[in-house]
């Protein structure tokens, strides 16, 4: 019995991560490959997500219903709103690098706004996070543009502070689909950036299976393995993520896989790992 309970949080795990990568590379496809604006795709991923999650609840018949707040609807947002923009002059890996890399340093400093003391070894990994992101822009072929980057990172510390509200919720599943459900009127702030300006059959459905599928499955799918699992295994599993991204993006999109993202990659998420293991190991 605990080796197929072992075998099945393992796997649902490594489906959520690879679902978290999608999200990166459905995005960078549709505005690459179709006419869809960043405006559409956001606000396609955003109700299609709440859609999902709230026919998952009815159908669980969870009888607390939907929780969340309007603070967590607005990270929320404000996360899936810059994370398209930014995907319009941004590859796959890079992209998703600095995404992770902004939501674990958010989460940091909040950690250290608390109170909690970093030893030597945490502020050698902090310290490495923030350079390895730094390296992405120094010259080179992939270099993100500077607004798309600071878009990207604008997700990430929203996302981050996302993670923090959800990380008191009792019920992670209901708050994130009552979040999702607000975020529907909020899409209408979306109109004066094209929301009705194009239209394309391939990119609404790539932006269904974000929200449907890589966002609400993936995140329903996350939350059933999350209580197998460590505080510190659920932050380290999660480095996968742009590690994945990258690989996608190459064997799918064609895109570079540079010397300069790649160290850029092995020091943010060596960095971030160094915190998460002497954390975990101070507990």
């Amino acid at each position: 019995m605990q080796i197929s309970t072992g075998i099945r949080v393992s796997f649902l795990t490594a489906v959520a991560m690879l679902a978290f990568a999608a999200n990166s590379l459905l995005c960078r496809m549709a505005l690459v490959s179709t006419s869809v604006s960043p405006a559409t795709f956001s606000a396609v991923r955003l109700v299609s997500g709440a859609v999902f999650l709230a026919l998952l609840i009815s159908l669980t018949r969870q009888k607390q219903g939907m929780q969340g707040s309007w603070k967590g609807a607005l990270y929320l947002f404000i996360y899936a709103a810059a994370f398209s923009f930014a995907y319009v002059a941004m590859n796959t890996g890079t992209g998703a690098l600095l995404l992770f890399g902004a939501v674990q340093i958010t989460m940091l400093i909040q950690a250290l706004r608390k109170g909690e003391t970093f030893s030597l070894p945490q502020w050698t990994g902090f310290s490495m996070a923030v350079a390895g992101l730094l390296i992405l822009f120094l010259p080179g072929a992939t270099v993100p543009p500077l607004i798309p980057a600071l878009l990207m990172l604008c997700a990430g510390v929203a996302w981050g502070a996302y993670s923090l509200i959800g990380k008191s919720a009792s019920r992670p599943l209901l708050m994130t689909t009552g979040n999702f459900v607000r975020c529907v009127p909020l899409s209408l702030l979306l109109l004066p950036f094209g929301i009705t300006d194009s239209f394309s059959a391939n990119g609404i459905i790539l932006a269904v299976l974000s929200g449907a599928l890589a966002s609400g499955a993936g995140y329903a799918i996350w939350y059933s393995a999350l209580p197998a699992l460590s505080a510190s295994l659920a932050a380290t599993v999660q480095l996968s993520v742009p590690v994945l991204a990258m690989i996608m993006g190459w064997l799918i999109l064609d895109e570079r896989l540079t010397a300069q993202m790649l160290i850029a990659a092995a020091v943010t998420l060596s960095g971030v790992g160094l915190v998460i293991y002497f954390r975990a190991k101070v507990k």
